[in-house]
């Protein structure tokens, strides 16, 4: 396995902890690495560069010491004032070529030959050797040509240095480069892990607060996370919250429906024990009055699952004005108007079904009841979607309205429609965290306002 796959494969571990920590190593490693790189050159191209200072302070010096001797010979007025240059082998050292192959060394070199290349720089212009010393050491050489007064040719004068010093220098650097950049990178791991294993505190506490809720310590995620964390768990305890709502719907409508359909089979068994036989139109009564509670109960149950499936909402005006076109052609003969208008933006985290079966009660209700007019009105309010319904008919009684919203109250049973009344429409509004309320309209009849959440496009 090569290390890059190995790279890929560590990243790909299922602790975030581990991931974190990679990745930190990934990124400070090489950073350390180039920057001890960067600054051990650096620190070379300055030794070099104050080397070469230095060397041409000794040339300017050596030019300007040399003098021509009577007998057109070269030497030197006075000594470099520089030690090293009298010491021998000293790694500092000077050349003179005069007229005639004469040469002038310092006494460094002691006995040691030292040969410069053949060059011939101009006058004035410094060229710069690389030579091999005494002992085989590596050594630079800086040299100048000049004219000095009454010589009969240009004299060479060169200036040489030991460039092990420099490399010395730059090693010595480095290992104590390096050494602080290993420091620095265990520092900085360390603060890491540090700020890896903080960074996760509330995760962890999470993951408590989740053993505590499984084994039943507590009915929520309790605690005090950061910003980053806490709409998790807010949306967490929301969840929670309406799957605990939607299980006690379904203990309750489970229960409903078992009431409901108590009655109507102990009527049929009771028509079947009598002695003349079971009377055909009690058990078709009792069979259709069961069919109604099975339909109502559906309706119910059915509206649940939807509401996973439901998080890129309905448009409101199209399911509506359908609606209306379909209600105002059964109701022809009548001459009822139904207008709808509204925000065309108006968007329910409701299926498109569910929206139908709960506006096409309130909407099919106000065809049945009003004089002529049915206005629907669909508006954006504070995140929700209010739909309104009202008609000019008789509408109802302030002190029924509460009857008429009770639950397993149903007034228009006996009124051909979709099977659901007021109270079922409540219910399935509440069921997608929405609500129901009655007052009275403009006209006199009744206003109906179906409130719903509002969901946003995708």
């Amino acid at each position: 396995m090569t290390r890059s796959s190995l790279v890929p494969s560590a990243l790909a571990s299922s602790s975030l902890t581990r991931r974190l920590f990679l990745l930190a190593v990934l990124w400070i490693a090489p950073a350390l690495i180039i920057t001890g790189i960067i600054l051990t050159d650096l620190f070379r191209t300055h030794a070099e560069a104050e080397l070469s200072r230095r060397m041409a302070q000794h040339l300017d010096e050596l030019a300007a010491v040399l003098e021509v001797t009577p007998d057109s010979g070269v030497a030197l007025a006075r000594d470099l004032s520089d030690p090293r240059f009298r010491r021998p082998l000293s790694g500092l050292y000077w050349r003179v070529d005069g007229p005639g192959n004469r040469v002038l060394r310092s006494r460094s070199l002691w006995d040691q030959a030292l040969d410069l290349p053949a060059d011939t720089p101009k006058d004035g212009e410094v060229h710069r050797h690389t030579l091999t010393g005494p002992n085989r050491t590596p050594l630079v050489a800086w040299e100048r040509s000049l004219h000095l007064p009454g010589a009969a040719a240009p004299v060479r004068a060169a200036v040489i240095a030991d460039a092990s010093d420099v490399q010395a220098a730059t090693a010595g650097f480095s290992r104590a480069l390096g050494l602080s950049l290993a420091v620095l990178a265990a520092g900085l791991l360390a603060a890491v892990a540090v700020q890896v294993r903080l960074g996760l505190g509330p995760l962890r506490r999470m993951r408590e607060a989740l053993a505590d809720l499984r084994i039943g310590r507590s009915n929520r995620l309790e605690g005090t996370f950061p910003s980053e964390v806490q709409p998790v768990v807010d949306d967490l305890n929301l969840l929670m919250e309406e799957n605990r709502a939607m299980v006690e719907r379904a203990r309750a409508q489970a229960a409903d429906l078992a009431h409901a359909l108590k009655t109507p089979l102990a009527v049929i068994a009771n028509a079947a024990a009598a002695p003349g036989g079971m009377d055909p139109a009690v058990v078709a009564a009792e069979a259709d009055r069961m069919r109604h509670q099975i339909e109502r109960h559906l309706a119910r149950a059915r509206a649940a699952p939807t509401l996973l499936h439901s998080l890129g909402g309905t448009v409101v005006l199209p399911v509506l004005r359908q609606i209306a076109r379909t209600v105002a052609r059964l109701h022809t003969e009548r001459g009822v108007e139904i207008q709808v208008d509204g925000d065309a933006q108006a968007r329910v985290r409701a299926d498109p079904v569910d929206l139908q079966e709960m506006a096409g009660n309130l909407i099919d209700n106000a065809a049945k009841w009003c004089a002529v007019a049915v206005r629907v009105t669909a508006v954006l309010a504070e995140g929700a979607v209010v739909i309104t319904v009202q008609d000019d008919g008789p509408g109802i009684p302030a002190d029924r309205r509460s009857d008429v919203l009770a639950r397993g109250a149903r007034l228009d049973e006996a009124v051909p429609g979709t099977g659901l009344g007021l109270t079922i429409t409540e219910e399935l509004a509440r069921l997608h965290g929405g609500s129901l309320s009655l007052d009275t309209s403009p006209t006199g009849g009744l206003s109906v306002s179906l409130h719903l959440p509002q969901a946003t496009a995708r």
